[in-house]
């Protein structure tokens, strides 16, 4: 898994540097992690492929609306994605105890629901984004991920340098969504990418572009601990 990744006894992979908050349970789940994937606390949405970011207050479990990323301060509250390619984001502000959780499919990322996660963070807590740290957790990685020009044409202001994006192209979901936390104001230092292609490693991640229909779903998430 590399120095950054501990996969535990429960299949939850854990961002290593991240266990030294006391404050902060987190993790990405994986095939393997049934327990975690069902956990009752786990506050989530009801996932649209869009930039809409909503505000946990803790005060109910379950899905509590539509949209793709859940951001809280609100000790106790477990704020969850369910993924099978798309990628997981787990962004945390170790000032102010604050944390969101992204679902980042290529529509929200074309959308820029990780820079929209970013300013909400800001607008609700006042997190300055160079206190933000961020890791993008398993998806489809560009080894496996190709799409047709349709899609591939509204990547082309995060890859500038590309030529091929008027034509099927392989993505880097990954990548995007790093440079839109960059553009947003973190440090490239405080944004770790994870790097493990679900459809790649079928042992370990639910993949729907491999499984299609029949794929499950991997529960990403975080709670700030009381």
């Amino acid at each position: 898994m590399g120095p950054l990744l501990q996969l535990d006894a429960g299949g939850v992979l854990r961002f290593t540097p991240w266990l030294e908050y006391p404050w902060l349970e987190h993790g990405f789940g994986t095939r393997l992690s049934e327990d975690w994937n069902q956990r009752p606390d786990w506050v989530a949405l009801n996932q649209i492929h869009s930039d809409r970011c909503l505000y946990a207050d803790g005060a109910a479990c379950g899905r509590i609306g539509e949209g793709d990323a859940l951001f809280t301060d609100v000790p106790g509250a477990a704020l969850a994605v369910r993924t099978a390619d798309c990628v997981p984001l787990l962004i945390v502000d170790p000032h102010r105890r604050a944390a969101a959780v992204v679902h980042a499919g290529w529509r929200g990322t074309a959308l820029a629901i990780a820079s929209r996660a970013v300013q909400a963070l800001a607008d609700r807590f006042g997190s300055s984004p160079a206190d933000l740290e961020a890791v993008l957790g398993p998806a489809i990685g560009p080894c496996c991920y190709e799409v047709g020009p349709e899609v591939a044409a509204q990547f082309q202001p995060w890859f500038p340098e590309r030529s091929d994006l008027n034509g099927p192209a392989r993505l880097d979901l990954w990548e995007a969504n790093r440079r839109q936390l960059l553009e947003a104001g973190l440090d490239p230092p405080r944004v770790h990418a994870v790097s493990q292609c679900t459809r790649c490693h079928p042992a370990l991640f639910h993949s729907y572009r491999r499984d299609g229909e029949k794929a499950g779903r991997m529960v990403s998430g975080l709670r700030i601990r009381f």
